[in-house]
């Protein structure tokens, strides 16, 4: 029966996962993220864990190779006699040999990227949803998108970064050839000018193309269509977009950094007795070599430990601003609640969740056409 002076008040959005099906808030979006990485955080961390160990591994293994290739030569290069000077050869095979250990890098580098680009939006795909997931569903998943999110993170990396490759391609010549000595030289005005005007478009740029990898894992979608998909749902919400991402950002350090610290406070305690006994000259040096591993031990946990969440954190941030826009633009949210698993009366066995890929919408091109 109403009461007198009470007003309607509309049902709650249906939340089967770690969001209301409605269109989110910045803090629906932050909380959504650090639901995510809380019930998720195996796959999560397994997924970070696996792509940075292989990455390391391969990058290590190149260069060991590169260093018992051209070993004889470290000592014709850095172990010469005073006054005399290594042969142009000598450093020229240490150089070549180290250019596929580079390239390797760099590969590595933007394939971990994509993977964990493509971590978030799978990872958020199954927690709007509440439904549960493994590591090895998650390396399928990602593995299976990886082509097109390294198509996205290379081309807005091109894209983005085109302004100001092409100022420094041009400025930095300019400042080599314009410095006689006399002063600043002329050409470090045009290339600081260049940067002043260059930032902000490459800025604008990358907000605009930063959802290619959720709409490529989302919706199947080629590197240019999700290039194109992300420039529609962006537009006309640019500065919402760019606001929560980089407050997205700014959380995952300051959390990260928080979660650093103790294990700094711990190594400081181990090093520090060690420290103020270093004039002693009774003082055991094994105990100082000590007292400096652990500490060593305690930065490198640290810094392992807040580098997780730090990556982690903001591709689930995009993920959900991705579902946020679809949500507000499309009526996404209709074809959520649509997908929801149907919750299991009291006493009866829960159905089992199937993942069934997202439907894109209608103006969007299918995976063939891409």
């Amino acid at each position: 029966m109403p009461q007198w002076g009470g007003g309607w008040v509309p049902p709650a959005a249906p939340k089967p996962g770690v969001i209301p099906l409605q269109p989110l808030s910045l803090g629906d979006i932050l909380g959504g993220a650090f639901a995510s990485f809380r019930r998720y955080w195996k796959p999560l961390v397994g997924m970070m864990l696996a792509v940075q160990g292989i990455g390391i591994l391969l990058v290590t293994l190149a260069a060991g190779i590169a260093v018992a290739v051209v070993f004889d030569r470290f000592a014709t290069v850095f172990d010469l006699p005073p006054g005399e000077s290594a042969a142009d050869e000598d450093v020229m095979a240490l150089l070549l040999a180290f250019v596929p250990a580079a390239v390797l890098l760099l590969i590595t580098v933007l394939v971990g990227a994509a993977l964990i680009g493509a971590l978030g939006p799978a990872v958020i795909q199954e927690a709007v949803l509440g439904r549960p997931t493994t590591f090895g569903a998650m390396w399928r998943r990602c593995w299976s998108r990886l082509p097109s999110v390294l198509g996205t993170v290379f081309l807005t990396g091109l894209i983005a970064g085109g302004p100001m490759l092409l100022v420094y391609a041009i400025g930095i010549p300019l400042v080599i050839m314009s410095d006689d000595g006399s002063g600043p030289p002329a050409g470090l005005f045009v290339l600081i000018l260049g940067v002043l005007v260059c930032l902000p478009v490459s800025v604008w740029l990358a907000t605009r193309l930063s959802l290619a990898p959720a709409a490529a894992v989302c919706e199947g979608l080629g590197a240019v269509a999700a290039l194109r998909r992300s420039s529609h749902l962006v537009k006309d919400g640019w500065w919402r977009v760019f606001g929560i991402t980089v407050l997205g950002y700014f959380v995952a350090m300051a959390v990260g950094y928080a979660v650093q610290m103790p294990f700094t406070f711990v190594g400081m305690a181990a090093f520090l007795p060690t420290m103020l006994d270093a004039g002693d000259p009774g003082a055991d040096p094994s105990v100082a070599i000590a007292g400096l591993g652990v500490y060593v031990i305690c930065i490198l946990v640290g810094s392992l430990v807040s580098g997780l969440f730090q990556f982690g954190f903001p591709p689930l941030v995009a993920a959900l601003l991705y579902v946020d826009l679809r949500m507000r633009k499309e009526n996404f949210a209709e074809t959520l609640i649509a997908a929801t698993p149907p919750t299991a009366p009291a006493g009866a066995a829960a159905p089992t969740a199937t993942a069934a890929p997202t439907p894109p919408p209608a103006d969007a091109p299918s995976p063939d056409q891409t």
